[in-house]
C-alpha cells in the first residue's frame, strides 16, 4: 500500500502534465523565435530563394553576372557556382567583395528550394518540417544539418564585408535544438 502511495505522488496528474506541456510548447516557440532571426537573415536567404537567381551581399541584391540556381543548385552548364567560389573564403588581399567560399558552394535544388523570404513566423516553421519542401530531412536531420554542415557554418564566417548572423551559432544550435526536442511546434 505504501509503495503505492509514494508511486502516485510521483506520477504527474493530468492536469499538470498539461500545464507542463504548455509550457514547454510555449519556451519551444519562443525559440523558434531565434531559428526564425537566423533563417532570414541575408545569410542564409540569399541563397534559400523562391526564383532561380541568387542573391549577395547584406542588402539581399540580385547576384550579379546573370548567374542562376541550375538543374541541381550548383549554377547553370558550363557556368556552376565553383567556377568563382571555392572550398573557403577568398584571402583579405582579394578584397572585400571577392566571392566567399565553402565546401560544396550552391543553393538549394529545384525541387527542394527550401525559399523563406518573407514568410510570417507560422509559415516558415512549417516549411522547415516540410519534408517534401527541406529535402526529406526529420527534425533530428535538420538539427544534424544546421549543427555540422560546412556550408550552413559558413554564415557566422562569411568573409569579406558581409555581416555574420548576429545570434552565436552555439545559441542557434541550443534554440534549434529545444525546438525540436518539443517537436517543433509552429507559432500561431
Amino acid at each position: 500500500m505504501l509503495s503505492m502511495l509514494l508511486l502516485a505522488a510521483c506520477v504527474p496528474r493530468p492536469q499538470e502534465q498539461q500545464e507542463a506541456n504548455t509550457a514547454q510548447r510555449a519556451s519551444a516557440v519562443a525559440a523558434f523565435g531565434t531559428v526564425q532571426q537566423v533563417f532570414q537573415h541575408p545569410r542564409c536567404q540569399n541563397c534559400h530563394i523562391p526564383g532561380d537567381a541568387p542573391l549577395q551581399f547584406d542588402a539581399g541584391i540580385p547576384h550579379a553576372m546573370n548567374i542562376v540556381r541550375g538543374p541541381e543548385g550548383k549554377g547553370a552548364r558550363g557556368f556552376a557556382c565553383v567556377s568563382c567560389h571555392g572550398e573557403a573564403n577568398s584571402p583579405a588581399s582579394f578584397g572585400p567583395k571577392a566571392p566567399p567560399g565553402a565546401p560544396h558552394w550552391q543553393l538549394p535544388p529545384p525541387e527542394h528550394k527550401m525559399a523563406w523570404i518573407g514568410l510570417p513566423p507560422k509559415q516558415l516553421c512549417a516549411a522547415i518540417k516540410d519534408r517534401k519542401f527541406n529535402g526529406d530531412r526529420d527534425l533530428a536531420a535538420l538539427l544534424k544539418h544546421v549543427s555540422e554542415d560546412k556550408l550552413v557554418l559558413w554564415g557566422w564566417n562569411p568573409g569579406g564585408q558581409r555581416a555574420p548572423v548576429p545570434v552565436a551559432h552555439t545559441e542557434f544550435v541550443a534554440r534549434f535544438s529545444q525546438w525540436t526536442a518539443a517537436g517543433g511546434p509552429c507559432p500561431e
